[in-house]
């Protein structure tokens, strides 16, 4: 939602950098450089998104706050707690400090603009992967962009049904609405580049939908790493085109035959796929750019691993270089996919978003955004550490950054009035961050079992209004 940008008053750009430094530097945001005073002001005024300049709940005030919430969770996470954040520091600092009540919290929060958060999610990215280092590269020259979906559910309001409906399987009143999302992630630096948000179900919702969508974020020379799912003649032309290369493992109903084809090894040749017929999706006008045949290379190899079944994987990629790209480089490249399914699961545990809390469709996409936000700035804080210990960003774990930059956050020293204190503060705890290595546990082997019982509560089976019918007729 767009916001019209009110006339600044006179010292306005100077009361907006004075708000901003107030709270995302002096609070001990690690990420302030990022996340700048100028580069919010910058982005959202190109999309008319600069609010209160002169009150207590600005645009800089919510993105801290929003960040605030989404990092935590449980009752830190409320909109309560955020606003008790707010009124701390504003005491703290000799402000003026806002009432306890949410709702003037909740009406600033709305005004964030969805468009100006997704470009700033994306900036953050993107210039950690620019500033990325060779030693981060694959193979010390190529970005490896890792390509994934997955689902989220979301508050069971009208709003919500209305956009994002619950699967047809279940009932009415019973389920929670359900999107899809389908993510870019830089193997070099973890970061999601970019994300497209859809309905679950219905035309046009599919992981190769979204992602058509968001194909503009894969650069020339990238090298876009993806599931079986996305497999198709279409999908790996429309790459071509805009000279990204690709890796993806074989669509199960497609064959593969190694007798056939310019033998390159063991089990590896070059095949030529021919263009299908147009797709109700594509205009005629793509169409026509897509080339007849695409000279592709297939090969197979097998996961051998002690104690587990043998596993064959075969591979589809426009790197059809033999000499440049064995077939080691390929297999250990598409096993690296795996790398996305961790980040993705570290947005769903660590930042909860397997279920956001807004009420509404738009408060949900900002609620997405942010929390994408906040895990490009985590992600940063870790590229940091890593960068100054002559580390890999992937070996820093996200969640050990996550919980050090929360445990610092209201104690940073001041960077204006305490220099040196926030230089060494800043020097330290990096190094602490660095120091949490993800354990490299191979061959652990843990039953999907839990010790503790939980309450044991049925299922709803019934719409939560009947339920409770249910238990006044029995009452009475």
């Amino acid at each position: 939602m767009a916001h019209s940008l009110s006339p600044m008053p006179r010292g306005g750009r100077t009361s907006f950098r004075q708000i901003a430094d107030s709270f995302l530097s002096q609070p001990g945001l690690p990420f302030a450089a990022v996340l700048s005073a100028e580069r919010i002001e910058r982005i959202f005024a190109k999309h008319g998104g600069l609010f209160g300049l002169n009150s207590i709940y600005s645009t800089a005030v919510m993105v801290w706050s929003f960040l605030g919430q989404v990092l935590r969770d449980g009752k830190e996470a409320a909109c309560q707690s955020a606003v008790a954040r707010v009124v701390t520091h504003c005491q703290q600092s000799g402000q003026s400090a806002p009432t306890a009540d949410t709702g003037d919290y909740c009406r600033a929060r709305a005004k964030l603009s969805e468009q100006a958060l997704h470009e700033i999610t994306c900036e953050v990215a993107s210039e950690l992967q620019t500033a990325a280092p060779e030693a981060w590269l694959w193979k010390g020259k190529r970005h490896a962009k890792l390509i994934d979906g997955f689902t989220f559910t979301m508050p069971d309001t009208p709003e919500n049904q209305a956009e994002y409906p619950q699967p047809k399987s279940q009932k009415p009143g019973i389920g929670l609405p359900l999107a899809r999302a389908v993510g870019i992630l830089s193997l070099a630096t973890a970061c999601v580049l970019d994300a497209a948000i859809g309905p679950y179900a219905g035309k046009e919702t599919g992981e190769s939908a979204l992602l058509r969508t968001i194909l503009s974020s894969l650069l020339p020379e990238d090298i876009a790493v993806f599931d079986r799912y996305c497999c198709s003649f279409m999908m790996i032309a429309l790459l071509q085109l805009q000279g990204t290369d690709a890796c993806t493992r074989l669509h199960q109903k497609r064959r593969c035959d190694f007798r056939r084809g310019k033998r390159l090894g063991i089990d590896d040749h070059l095949i030529v796929w021919t263009r299908p017929e147009c797709p109700t999706w594509m205009d005629e006008a793509t169409y026509a750019r897509i080339p007849a045949t695409l000279e592709l290379r297939e090969l197979r190899y097998q996961v051998v691993e002690k104690g587990r079944r043998t596993k064959t994987v075969t591979i589809v990629t426009t790197l059809t270089d033999a000499q440049e790209y064995t077939t080691q480089d390929l297999a250990k490249l598409y096993g690296l996919r795996w790398n996305v399914e961790l980040d993705i699961r570290h947005l769903k545990s660590s930042l909860n978003l397997g279920h956001l809390r807004c009420k509404t469709p738009e408060m949900v996409r900002r609620e997405l955004w942010v929390s994408l936000l906040a895990y490009n700035l985590i992600r940063t804080t870790a590229a940091g550490a890593a960068l100054l210990h002559n580390k890999l960003p992937r070996e820093i774990s996200f969640t050990s950054t996550c919980q050090y930059v929360l445990s610092s956050w209201m104690h940073w020293p001041c960077a204006a009035t305490q220099p040196d204190a926030a230089t060494q503060f800043c020097l330290g705890l990096l190094a602490q961050i660095a120091s949490c290595k993800v354990a490299d546990r191979p061959g652990r082997l843990e039953p999907r079992v839990l010790k503790r019982r939980r309450h044991g509560y049925k299922l709803m089976q019934k719409p939560r209004s009947v339920l409770r019918a249910e238990l006044r007729k029995n009452c009475t």
